[in-house]
């Protein structure tokens, strides 16, 4: 408690002032923490895809137009994943320093890196400029986003769940999951417009740099709306009572490593999904269909709107039948998807729509419960590093390399391989949640 005591103190004033600017009565209310959630959700998917989409876009003629178009792709998939790596890092830094100077000050340091390391993307020079220097600037800008990644989790989505009545838990689960909808329409807006009203020969050379500075402006919104929620006496009362308290990383692991490893693994169909519909499906339509990218990109944007829909509607279902049976039905049902759907692809676009929207609605119905599923099992010392632990290898064994996998996997072996490639990431879901339904049976 005397680490979390200098935590406190360390970080107050600058949570203390963005409390007494925005809160009413120096309170915040529950819908406000929904709404804060939300935003910083958003900015950091809006990252995220303002990166991914420039991975298909831009970076393979930009870094290395030395080879055909197909490898370039791969090796931009390549420097992706390197943000997943170097995410669990970055948690364990800056858990420390949530530890020891406070959560006001990791969100800051994090959001600001994860921002600057964006922003600077947008100044990276090309391959005729510097050579393979190029390609090592973007890497080293990659695993700074990923190294800020680890220092995002600001304990929000468990303080939202801890306040959400009982019959209400599932609504109050799917919130932050908001974010990834929101953050893929916004990016691949963005994109769209851009590429709609330039040349693109100004795109590739000085357009697709814009969406990377809005990137930064974005995440200060996001910080400072963060903040004041953190300083709030809800908040701060959990953080007292070790709900929300930072714990160190190898103890959590030595104590409840299990509830980690299953609760890793129990949404890895949702985060199969998720890159299957949103980066990789755009990586094969522009390598394979020759038609300009804006089309299917506006194809994503209105199926991340059916994502956002199927999200808020997983809240409703989940609170009727249970979180743990959502998530078992939609991961068979996205492991039948996997038997049809990656063909369609390959169909027209008609094929195209169908695929993109059946999957945006498997998506939102498993992804909107898969955050934190396993996080009641935490005892309340472990609650918040667990949750925090358990998001980010949730994403590095289920999301880090699966753009790269299934472009590897279509271009060898045909769509069908793509679809062996998500049903893997269904049966995980199925046996972690059939595990842990048995060692719940036996009292842990």
């Amino acid at each position: 408690m005397v680490s979390a005591a200098i935590g406190a103190a360390n970080s107050t004033p600058l949570e203390h002032d963005a409390r007494l600017i925005n809160a009413r009565d120096h309170r915040v209310r529950p819908g406000e923490i929904a709404v804060g959630v939300v935003i910083g959700r958003t900015s950091e998917f809006f990252d995220y895809f303002v990166y991914a989409i420039a991975s298909v876009l831009v970076f393979p003629s930009l870094l290395f137009p030395y080879v055909g178009a197909l490898a370039g792709t791969i090796y931009s998939f390549a420097i992706f994943a390197l943000a997943f790596i170097a995410r669990p890092f970055g948690a364990l830094l800056f858990m420390w320093i949530d530890r020891h100077h406070g959560r006001g000050v990791k969100l800051t340091i994090a959001l600001f890196l994860l921002g600057g390391s964006t922003m600077a993307m947008a100044f990276l020079p090309s391959y005729a400029q510097v050579g393979g220097v190029a390609a090592v600037i973007l890497g080293v800008l990659r695993v700074g986003q990923g190294f800020a990644l680890g220092g995002t989790w600001d304990g929000l989505p468990s303080l939202l769940s801890l306040n959400a009545p009982a019959q209400r838990r599932g609504w109050f689960a799917m919130i932050p999951q908001l974010g990834a909808p929101l953050g893929l329409i916004v990016a691949t807006g963005v994109f769209a417009f851009l590429l709609a009203t330039l040349k693109p020969a100004d795109f590739l050379d000085w357009g697709w740099r814009y969406p990377f500075f809005v990137a930064f402006a974005i995440n200060v919104v996001a910080l400072f709306a963060r903040l004041r929620l953190i300083s709030t006496p809800a908040f701060e009362r959990l953080f007292e009572a070790r709900e929300l308290q930072p714990a160190p990383v190898f103890e959590m692991f030595r104590e409840e490593g299990r509830t980690v490893i299953l609760g890793a693994f129990a949404p890895l169909a949702s985060f199969a999904l998720f890159h299957l519909v949103t980066v990789f499906p755009l990586s094969w339509v522009v390598l394979t269909s020759g038609e300009a990218p804006v089309r299917f990109l506006i194809i994503e944007m209105v199926c991340a709107g059916v994502g956002l829909v199927a999200v808020m509607l997983s809240g409703v279902i989940a609170d009727r039948v249970g979180r743990r049976t959502l998530l078992g039905v939609s991961a068979a049902l996205i492991a039948a998807y996997s038997g049809f759907a990656p063909q369609l692809l390959g169909k027209g676009h008609l094929g195209e729509w169908v695929y993109m929207v059946l999957g945006f609605l498997l998506l939102g119905l498993a992804f909107g419960q898969s955050s934190g599923v396993m996080n009641s099992s935490f005892s309340p010392k472990f609650r918040y590093t667990g949750a925090g632990t358990t998001a980010t290898a949730a994403w590095l064994i289920g999301a880090g390399f699966a753009p790269l996998a299934a472009l590897l996997l279509a271009s060898n072996f045909g769509l069908i391989s793509v679809g062996a490639y998500l049903l893997s990431g269904a049966i995980c879901t199925l046996a972690a949640l059939g595990i842990n339904r048995e060692w719940g049976r036996k009292g842990g």
